[in-house]
């Protein structure tokens, strides 16, 4: 992407229905640049549905990422759970790509008491497996493994940027929120910086011109996420890493998960821009 876009986790509650496709002509009459698909509960959109998703984002100068469901484990302990969670992730990448999407964020794995280090290979053995599928349909769609909010889950930052440098066709998906979460800090210009510099040195500048990024407010305790909030209501230093961003030039997606959606989604657009002013 040319910039960097804000945009929204699902259908804007403006919208004026619950439709993917009023949802995708809402952000554009808001003057949000894109929206994230929610398949978390399953991907329960058909070919048709999701032609007519492409069509209206296209037209409307939206671009979109899919959430795969969240029933995706890729170091569950039964052979039969690790099948079905690469047949949501492969359904997940067919009907986003047939959307117009051009990410799919997942949650990966759980480390159900294992190594992290075993957990990691595991993690990475079944992402080549579906990505390799997907290529030989041609299909170009990346995958984005999230850093995750829960100390229980697999998803550090040094994980996801490992697994983005090894593995083609993968890239983070970096929750800026669940970041803060997982530890109780990163919330502070210097912080914010460290974290896209770690992107630099892990992936190169086109790391930072292809990123995808969660942000709401949180509350957390000591084992991490409870509850995404709305910014104002949260503790997070929103202002700061937004000018981050702006100092490292980051372009791509900035999808809001707050449960105003739009409203913080609007937000963050406004402070952004008005920090382009400043400078």
């Amino acid at each position: 992407m040319e910039r960097l876009l804000f945009g929204t986790g699902g259908v804007p509650h403006s919208a004026q229905s619950g439709s993917t496709v009023d949802g995708i002509r809402r952000i554009a009459e808001l003057g949000l640049g894109g929206m994230e698909l929610e398949f978390v509960r399953g991907v329960k959109m058909g070919e048709a549905s999701a032609r007519e998703v492409a069509e209206t984002a296209a037209a409307k100068g939206v671009r979109l990422s899919v959430h795969a469901p969240y029933y995706i484990n890729f170091n569950a302990h039964e052979p039969e759970k690790i099948q079905a969670s690469k047949v949501r992730l492969l359904q997940s990448a067919r009907i986003g790509a047939l959307c117009g999407a051009e990410t799919v964020v997942v949650h990966t794995a759980f480390y159900l008491g294992d190594p992290p280090g075993e957990v990691y290979n595991r993690v990475k053995k079944y992402l080549k497996e579906v990505i390799s599928i997907l290529r030989q349909e041609n299909n170009r769609i990346w995958i984005r493994p999230e850093i995750m909010g829960k100390v229980t889950q697999f998803g550090t930052i040094e994980e996801i940027l490992q697994l983005s440098a090894e593995v083609e066709g993968v890239a983070p998906g970096i929750d800026f929120a669940h970041l803060h979460a997982r530890n109780g800090v990163v919330n502070s210009y210097p912080e914010f910086a460290a974290v896209l510099d770690k992107v630099k040195k892990s992936l190169g500048r086109a790391g930072l011109d292809n990123m995808h990024i969660h942000f709401s407010g949180i509350r957390y305790g000591d084992r991490g996420e409870l509850s995404h909030l709305n910014l104002k209501e949260s503790d997070l230093q929103y202002v700061e890493l937004l000018k981050a961003l702006r100092d490292f030039d980051v372009k791509g997606l900035i999808i809001c998960e707050s449960p105003n959606l739009e409203e913080d989604a609007l937000l963050l657009q406004t402070t952004y821009n008005a920090l382009a002013k400043v400078s």
